[in-house]
């Protein structure tokens, strides 16, 4: 079943309900001219019938109310729709007066007598609408009569039909006004989704250059198009980086590849000894193990960008976790003559083993970049509503255009260096990635010649417990000396579950 429109659904709804509310003010209109009709003859018959009494109270009796009607005759004749009966109270009187053709006894029966004024409704016999008023009158003798007059109200009924006939032939041509509006609104309100379907049609994964105006637009598109630009500028931003990604990824695997593929192709070109053999197997396991490591490093990258890793986070001690990655870096720092120092304390929430991984990565590059004889210093700090874990070393820094790429993927600083030192270029980038998993981020400061500074900024989380003042300077423990901290150490992890 085909579903109708928008602009045709919002066109039947406006239309209907312009429609009831023109039936309800036309309904309206006629109930209150009515009211109003009936309330000005109640009005006349009650002007009528206090003149008449003021024309009887000024000496009449029954017998001058027959001989000398003249002064009711003028408050009655030249009125064609009144007409009056006067009578006396005894049920047999006749009737003393009778102006107009309209005869008027039956309705005494329907009177009760009594002095305040009364009213009936009631139709004559050719259909019209009649208002009669009753009341006992005092004459000057002291004598009562029973006066009755009514008021014919055909011309009431005139003007009603007529307001009637006139709703029903306005009251169509009222509606097709009313749809035709409605309809040329609703197009008119709906114009500029056309502008985000046009813009959704040329959307595609090779052109997402495409953006909605929000000049003009009401409010409620012009928010729905900020989103819609929105979304449009993320996915072209996670499509460009995807594609970047994966030239940056054929790049790097081509290179082990080629030489891997030179190496067979050179080795099996002609006969050669056991020992040529033996050393290109040698080599040729080298670059497995670093296309291994790419490949270890992608699908890390690929867990941590997964919202259903954070299902394992628990409270982390930052300064605990960050003692054992130094336990693990104890011997290469030693090889350096390199000394390790931990400052401060604070918990987070997030997964120990990517914090780990996370300050592994950074100090793993400290080292590697640390002077001889140098100091690294990784430092817990808690200002204002996050925690942050800084790790930092002197040499010769990181020059300024470098610094905004680093976290990027495959990006390296000094590429010939990294590579010949087996770095695979996802080390800062898993560190980004994990940070942006538990909702904090990572950035780098460095003065060239002087210093250089990893800091990864975690949202607080407060507790009252502690994790123990940390100081701890691993000068002590490199040269094989017992630590003079207090502190325990807790036990190593293992290089497998650092990579």
């Amino acid at each position: 079943m085909r579903t109708s429109s928008l602009s045709m659904r919002l066109g039947l709804t406006v239309s209907l309900m312009g429609a009831g509310l023109v039936l309800l003010l036309a309904t309206l209109a006629y109930l209150a001219l009515t009211h109003e009709l009936e309330k000005l003859a109640r009005k006349g018959l009650e002007s009528k019938m206090e003149q008449i009494q003021h024309s009887l109270a000024l000496g009449l009796d029954a017998q001058a109310i027959r001989a000398r009607p003249h002064s009711l005759l003028d408050l009655v004749i030249g009125h064609d729709n009144f007409y009056l009966t006067i009578v006396g109270t005894a049920p047999n009187d006749s009737v003393l007066l009778n102006i107009g053709a309209k005869p008027q006894e039956p309705l005494l029966t329907d009177f009760r007598p009594r002095e305040t004024l009364g009213y009936l409704n009631w139709t004559d016999n050719n259909g019209n609408q009649v208002l009669s008023a009753s009341s006992l009158m005092r004459l000057a003798s002291g004598e009562r009569v029973r006066v009755l007059l009514s008021l014919d109200r055909m011309d009431d009924q005139a003007l009603l039909s007529a307001y009637l006939r006139a709703t029903l032939i306005a009251l169509p041509l009222l509606l097709i006004l009313i749809g035709m509006g409605a309809w040329w609104l609703v197009q008119r309100g709906l114009a500029p989704l056309k502008q985000f379907s046009q813009v959704a049609a040329k959307v595609t994964t090779q052109d997402l250059t495409h953006r909605l105006s929000v000049d003009n637009l009401p409010l409620e598109l012009g928010e729905l198009a900020q989103g819609f630009n929105v979304m449009l500028n993320r996915l072209d931003a996670g499509v460009q980086q995807l594609s970047q990604f994966s030239d940056d990824l054929a790049h790097e695997l081509r290179a082990p590849l080629t030489n891997l593929m030179g190496k067979a192709q050179l080795t099996l070109s002609r006969q050669r000894p056991p020992e040529e053999y033996k050393a290109v197997l040698e080599s040729s396991t080298e670059e497995l193990e670093r296309l291994a490591r790419i490949v270890s490093d992608m699908l890390f990258l690929a867990q941590v960008s997964h919202p259903a890793a954070r299902a394992s986070f628990t409270e982390v001690c930052l300064a605990q976790e960050a003692q054992r990655v130094m336990e693990l870096f104890a011997l290469s720092a030693e090889d350096k003559q390199v000394t390790l120092s931990l400052r401060g304390d604070a918990w987070v929430t997030g997964d120990r083993l990517m914090i780990q991984r996370a300050i592994s990565n950074l100090l793993s590059n400290a080292i590697r970049h640390t002077p001889e004889g140098s100091t690294v210093l990784l430092l817990v700090e808690t200002y204002g509503e996050s925690v942050s874990l800084s790790v930092g070393n002197p040499g010769r820094g990181i020059e300024a255009h470098h610094l905004a790429h680093l976290f990027e993927r495959f990006y390296r600083a000094d590429s010939s260096r990294t590579r010949a030192e087996g770095g695979t270029g996802l080390g800062l980038a898993i560190v980004k990635s994990i940070m942006h998993l538990h909702q904090g981020h990572a950035h780098v400061t460095s003065q060239l010649g002087r210093f250089t500074r990893f800091s990864l900024a975690f949202p607080l989380k407060p507790t009252p417990v502690q994790c123990g003042a940390f100081k701890v300077v691993r000068q002590a423990l490199l040269h094989g000396d017992e630590p003079t901290d207090t502190t325990p150490v807790a036990p190593a992890v293992s290089a497998m579950s650092m990579k």
